[in-house]
């Protein structure tokens, strides 16, 4: 990969930049016990990208249930939030992150979760004013892994989609930047022995 080419760098939020995805795995499972539906860590990772209503739909149509996507949505968004002044950054990615910001590179946020969920983790691990540009699930009809985010998120830099490379720790995440036509880091290869897990490769 050339990174010479690269003029701006587009970073997932959720696993990439905050090491949230063990949160959010308990946030899920005790939110979806309360229906009656398992829902294991290891699933959550596999999800990891979806926004959140899509995965309660996806649940709800596989046992056959009837739930109000949004409200549980909300639920489990409030079980995630009890546990955020536990949330870590993700040290390698923040630390590739002040360097290009020290270069004055232009660097963006696209992520699957809801704008109020990023930004509270983004304050979280002290990066409030730190993009610009930060496009999130109400932003776009189209999520991971369809390219759309990262097209978004591109367009509002003004830079070529070519000349930017995402950063992901999820195989939808890495399979919407290959369609935007990007390159891409999986930054997984890089903090699995801090994260404890490593999702499927792509």
């Amino acid at each position: 990969m050339n990174r010479s080419k690269h003029k701006g760098h587009i970073f997932d939020c959720d696993g990439t930049l905050t090491d949230s995805m063990p949160l959010h795995a308990i946030a899920w499972e005790r939110t979806m016990a309360r229906y009656g539906i398992q829902f294991p860590p290891q699933r959550c990772y596999a999800m990891g990208g979806m926004p959140t209503v899509s995965i309660v739909e996806i649940l709800a149509a596989e046992n056959k249930m009837q739930l109000d996507a949004e409200a549980v949505s909300e639920e489990k968004e409030a079980e995630f939030f009890r546990s955020i002044n536990q949330l870590q950054p993700v040290r390698f990615t923040v630390d590739l992150l002040k360097v290009f910001l020290a270069d004055g590179i232009p660097v963006s946020v696209a992520s699957g979760s809801t704008r109020p969920s990023v930004l509270r983790q983004l304050k979280q691990i002290g990066l409030t004013d730190v993009f610009k540009v930060i496009v999130t699930a109400e932003d776009t009809k189209r999520h991971k892994p369809e390219p759309d985010v990262f097209l978004r998120a591109a367009e509002l830099m003004g830079i070529a989609p070519e000349a930017c490379c995402v950063y992901e720790d999820s195989d939808l995440g890495i399979r919407a930047a290959k369609s935007a036509g990007m390159d891409w880091v999986d930054v997984r290869l890089h903090i699995q022995a801090t994260s404890g897990y490593v999702g499927d490769q792509p």
